[in-house]
C-alpha cells in the first residue's frame, strides 16, 4: 500500500468521530463518549503494531515500542491529541497522532530497530474546551496544575472533571503529577497542522521545524449587576451586567490593539474574549452576573503581560474580579534539538508559533522537546476550514521518519 493511501485510510477511520453533521467541525471533548471512543480507536492502532500501551496519572496515553523501563530517560516520543475545540477543525492534534502512528509502521517496514524505545503519546484535553485549562493532561502529569485544582474545575453544566472521571468509570483520587511517567522520557518531537500563513507563502516547503512558542494565558473576569425585569426597569435604573462585558470586550480589543505592531513587521500582541457565561440568561431578564473568558498571548511577554494587567484594572473598575485560568512563558524548544533536526531535514523553515501546545509544557518542564509542522493551506484553525493537503501530510510523515531514525538509532 502507498504511503498516501495508507495514510488516508488511517485518517478515514477518524473522520466520522465527533463531527457535527450541521457545521462539519468536531466535538470531541474530554470525557465523554466521542473521547472514549477515540481512546479505543488509539488503542487498537497501537495494538496492531504490536505496542504496548499504558496510562499516567491524568489519562494520557503512552504506546511504546521497547521498554522505557529498561532505558530510563532515554525514550524518544512523539505524538499529539485527539481533543477539538467547540465545532473545531480535523487536524489540529489527530494529524501528529496519526502521522507518529505511520512513522512508526514505517519504520517497523523498514526493518529498522530502534536502539532507544519510541513513544507514541495521546495528551488529553489538550484543548481545554471542557473544562477551562489548555493543556490539562501534559499540566496535571508534570504539576504544573495542581491535582485538587484539576479535580474541582467544572465544564458548562457544572460537572467537575473528578465526576467527569467517575461516570468514565475511573477514580479521580489517582490523578496527579507522575514523575515516574516523565522519567522515561529523553525527547518529545510533536508533528502537528500549521495554524497560521508562513508556509502557504513557501511554495516548496510543506514541512517547517517550531523554534519556540510564544507566552499565552487564560484569564477570567466576573462582572456583577443586578437582575431585573427587561420590560419594566427604566434604562436609567439597571445594573447591567452584560452591558459592562461589552465595555470589557471592546477595552479586551483595545488593549491589544494598542501594543500590536504585526502589520508595521513588528511584534505580534493578540486578545479575545470568546466565551461568555451569562445570568440568568433569559431574554426578558437584565443580567445579574456575566462571566468573560479572554485569551492573551504574543510574541514578547512583556506586550502580554501588559494587556492582562490593562485588563485586571478594567475589570475592577467594573466593580468584577479578575483571575488567572492558566499561563505559559515564551517557551523556547531545546537548541541542541531543533539543530538536530534541521541537520537532518535539510534546512526547512524554522517558525515560531502562537498556539500553545502539550510540547511547550514539556519543555517548560525541562524535557528536550521540539515540533514539526505541516503546511495548511487555508491558514485558518479552530475551524472547519482547518485543512492539510493529503501530499503534504505524507511529507510530513516521511520527515518524521527520518527524525525518528536519526533520534532512536
Amino acid at each position: 500500500m502507498s504511503e498516501t493511501r495508507r495514510f488516508e485510510s488511517l485518517w478515514n477511520d477518524l473522520h466520522p468521530v465527533g463531527r457535527d453533521g450541521g457545521s462539519g467541525g468536531y466535538r470531541r471533548f474530554a470525557w465523554t463518549r466521542e473521547d472514549a471512543t477515540l481512546r479505543e480507536w488509539f488503542v487498537g492502532e497501537c495494538a496492531a503494531l504490536g505496542l504496548d500501551v499504558t496510562e499516567d496519572r491524568a489519562g494520557n496515553q503512552w504506546a511504546w515500542w521497547g521498554n522505557p523501563d529498561d532505558a530510563p530517560g532515554e525514550g524518544v516520543v512523539t505524538g499529539s491529541h485527539l481533543d477539538s475545540v467547540p465545532d473545531g477543525g480535523a487536524f489540529d492534534g489527530p494529524l501528529g497522532v496519526v502521522s507518529s502512528l505511520l512513522a512508526v509502521k514505517t519504520l517497523q517496514e523498514k526493518g529498522f530497530a530502534p536502539r532507544k524505545p519510541i513513544g507514541v503519546v495521546n495528551f488529553v484535553d489538550e484543548e481545554g474546551a471542557r473544562f477551562g485549562v489548555a493543556c490539562a493532561g501534559s499540566r496535571i502529569i508534570t504539576g504544573a496544575l495542581d491535582a485538587d485544582r484539576a479535580r474541582s474545575l467544572t465544564d458548562a453544566d457544572g460537572v467537575t472533571m473528578a465526576e467527569a472521571w467517575q461516570r468514565a468509570g475511573r477514580d479521580p483520587g489517582t490523578l496527579g503529577r507522575d514523575d515516574e511517567t516523565l522519567a522515561r522520557v529523553g525527547t518529545f518531537v510533536e508533528l502537528h497542522v500549521e495554524q497560521g500563513r508562513a508556509l502557504i507563502d513557501l511554495d516548496d516547503a510543506p514541512v517547517a521545524i517550531g523554534s519556540d512558542i510564544w507566552p499565552h494565558g487564560r484569564f477570567r473576569a466576573d462582572l456583577p449587576g443586578r437582575a431585573d425585569h427587561a420590560g419594566t426597569t427604566a434604562l436609567g435604573n439597571r445594573d447591567d451586567a452584560l452591558l459592562k462585558a461589552a465595555q470589557f470586550i471592546e477595552a479586551t480589543r483595545g488593549a491589544a490593539a494598542s501594543r500590536d505592531r504585526s502589520g508595521e513587521g513588528g511584534d505580534r500582541v493578540v486578545a479575545t474574549v470568546g466565551k461568555l457565561d451569562v445570568v440568568p440568561g433569559g431574554i426578558n431578564a437584565i443580567a445579574s452576573h456575566v462571566t468573560a473568558w479572554v485569551d492573551a498571548r504574543g510574541s514578547r511577554e512583556e506586550d502580554v503581560r501588559a494587556v492582562v494587567g490593562e485588563l485586571e484594572e478594567r475589570a475592577r473598575a467594573l466593580g468584577g474580579s479578575w483571575r488567572a485560568e492558566s499561563w505559559t512563558p515564551t517557551t523556547p524548544f531545546d537548541a541542541g534539538l531543533v539543530e538536530r533536526l534541521d541537520a537532518t531535514l535539510g534546512g526547512v523553515p524554522l517558525l515560531g508559533t502562537g498556539a500553545g501546545h502539550d510540547a511547550g509544557i514539556l519543555a517548560n518542564h525541562g524535557v528536550p522537546t521540539a515540533m514539526l509542522f505541516v503546511r495548511n493551506p487555508t491558514g485558518t484553525s479552530h475551524s472547519p476550514e482547518e485543512f492539510a493537503e493529503t501530499d503534504d501530510c505524507v511529507r510530513g510523515v516521511e520527515a518524521l521518519v527520518r527524525v525518528l531514525e536519526d533520534l532512536a538509532g
